[in-house]
């Protein structure tokens, strides 16, 4: 956990003073800081506590814990400290304490002030705060307070007995300093139970001395014999006892070193981040459904041909079966599972790998009538290249939008598939061939043995084909195209980006423009508004030019089945029940 926790101490001389405080550190530890086996380093006092090695080998003695009384330090000038060490915890000349985190190679260092002068700055304040205005009722508890700036801190404040004291304690906190809120508030119930204990150790230590130290020589009595003598006087008098004077715990600093450390381990451990999923995307629930579908029709054909077929064929080709169901099921193989199986035979690899073959001209032609929903036909010989072909295609539509035909020895109307291979004996209809609403890739033997590079040498090359691309509209080569055509283009010619890079790419898109689906569906089916205010609506969009508004009538086909009803119940059960009313 990146968190700084601190002892603080209220001194009747100097005000609020800090004591003790163990910091984490990631990176190496700073110049003449580290466990090593250097001379003029203390002998090693080692141990195991929670996985953490503890080492009192850390640095030489810093300007921040009183041995210099250079400005430059971040911590108190000498002439501030009290003459009996109430406002200083480790004496002059010790190293310090460092646990070694042999799990995550973390470093917990402890010393009396932070090193950085931004650390210090921000725990000099959290120290005065917590001891001056951000106090709770009955000035003992705990309390949070902070700002964006300076951090948000955790404090309990705590009374120590001390028989020499004006009422015969003093006071102290406990501070916990992070930058970040939620982790913090969500940390109290932990930090509150873990230091509570520190201090009820402290306070149970104190007590056995005051207790010792009244029944030696009763203080009250005493005091109430003295003659009266100026406060100033009786204060500059009588300066702070160390806590280690208090608590009569001559490792006390090496005790809260440990108990620190693993406090910041342990906080740190028990909140972890988890990757949540949100929501199923439309692709995700397009493909249960059909699954859905393709196992019940399934079932159905085993049924059927259990009663009919003789007892000799018992088993069918799953292609056979896959061949037997309508286009808008049978056709949605697992693009993946299809790739590891015909990795060897596939032709076309990427979106890019099409784009550098076809031509930049060619290629968006053929990508902006893919995503107009027009039908692409392919004419070929190589089935294993059209089925490629295809598979890199439908990465730019939903998948409720895609109906494929691999290959057939017919023509197909538009309205059964809009990927439809065909080998090149069939002829094509010729309102087809001179429609806007198609594109055909006709797939010829090349003149010329290189005509195009290949680009992958163990894969089957394509320097033995030429791709004629036609349409009865030219024009879609050279309009401005739909927003989302520009984009992937944009990123296809990016050499920057990696073909897995590419590939997530075009999620965000398709997620990106399906939620502009879903806006404009629930505005025009659902709510049936005026063609004014989907106009408005689609300016807000980002949509209202011509082609992306037909990309966004084609992709609402491809919408779940399970989106559409969920939408109608939610919205319309309102307004059934105030009819009623």
């Amino acid at each position: 956990m990146n968190a700084i926790v601190a002892l603080c101490h209220f001194c009747e001389l100097h005000g609020p003073r800090t004591l003790f405080c163990t910091e984490v550190l990631h990176s190496p530890l700073p110049q003449g800081a580290g466990g090593g086996d250097g001379a003029g380093h203390n002998e090693p006092a080692e141990e195991e506590e929670g996985g953490i090695q503890m080492s009192s080998r850390i640095r030489s003695h810093s300007p921040a814990e009183g041995a210099s009384a250079d400005s430059s330090s971040p911590g108190p000038k000498k002439s501030d400290m009290c003459e009996a060490s109430g406002c200083r915890s480790l004496a002059g000349g010790h190293p310090g304490y460092v646990s070694h985190d042999k799990e995550t190679s973390i470093k917990y260092v402890s010393h009396q002030h932070p090193n950085h002068p931004q650390l210090f700055s921000i725990v000099r304040q959290a120290c005065v705060r917590s001891l001056s205005c951000e106090v709770c009722p009955g000035r003992e508890g705990p309390i949070f307070f902070g700002d964006e700036q300076h951090g948000f801190v955790f404090s309990h404040t705590f009374f120590i007995k001390d028989s020499l004291a004006r009422g015969f304690q003093r006071w102290y906190s406990i501070i916990t300093i992070m930058m970040d809120r939620i982790y913090l508030i969500n940390s109290w119930p932990f930090l509150l139970g873990k230091i509570r204990g520190i201090i009820d150790e402290l306070q149970g230590k104190a007590l056995k001395v005051f207790e010792a130290e009244q029944y030696g020589c009763p203080q009250r009595a005493q005091r109430m014999n003295t003659a009266f003598t100026p406060f100033l006087h009786q204060r500059n008098g009588n300066a702070a006892r160390s806590l280690t004077s208090l608590t009569n715990d001559e490792n006390l600093w090496a005790c809260l070193h440990t108990s620190f450390a693993w406090l910041l381990k342990a906080c740190g451990s028990r909140l972890t981040e988890k990757l949540l999923e949100g929501a199923p995307t439309e692709d995700t629930l397009v493909q249960m459904e059909k699954l859905a579908d393709l196992k019940e029709e399934s079932e159905g054909w085993d049924g059927s041909e259990e009663e009919e077929k003789p007892s000799s064929q018992p088993d069918v080709v799953e292609g056979q079966e896959l061949s037997k169901c309508s286009p808008e099921t049978s056709l949605m193989p697992d693009c993946n599972s299809w790739n590891v199986a015909h990795r060897r035979l596939s032709v076309f690899r990427s979106l890019r790998h099409m784009r550098q073959v076809l031509g930049a001209s060619a290629f968006r032609m053929l990508a902006w009538h893919v995503l107009m929903g027009n039908q692409v036909i392919w004419k070929a010989r190589d089935r294993d290249l059209v089925q490629s072909a295809f598979d890199v295609l439908r990465t730019m539509l939903p998948i409720g939008c895609v109906r494929i035909i691999p290959y057939s020895d017919q023509y197909e109307e538009a309205y059964r598939c809009n990927f439809l291979g065909l080998s090149p004996h069939v002829q094509i209809p010729p309102h087809i061939l001179s429609s806007e609403f198609a594109v055909l890739v006709e797939v010829r033997a090349a003149t010329r043995s290189s005509l195009y590079p290949t680009l992958f040498d163990d894969e089957q090359s394509l320097n033995k084909y030429e791709f004629v691309v036609t349409s009865g509209s030219p024009v879609a080569a050279d309009r401005v195209g739909p927003t989302i055509l520009n984009k992937i283009e944009a990123a296809l010619t990016n050499q920057n980006l990696s073909v897995d890079v590419v590939d997530q790419c075009l999620v965000c898109l398709k997620e990106e423009w399906m939620n502009k689906v879903k806006v404009l569906f629930k505005f025009t089916k659902v709510d049936s508004r005026p063609k004014e205010d989907t106009q408005k609506l689609l300016s807000i969009l980002g949509a209202a030019e011509e082609d992306n508004v037909k990309l966004l009538k084609f992709w609402m086909t491809g919408l779940s089945k399970t989106y559409k009803s969920h939408l109608m119940s939610t919205v319309r059960s309102p307004t059934s029940s105030e009819s009623r009313n």
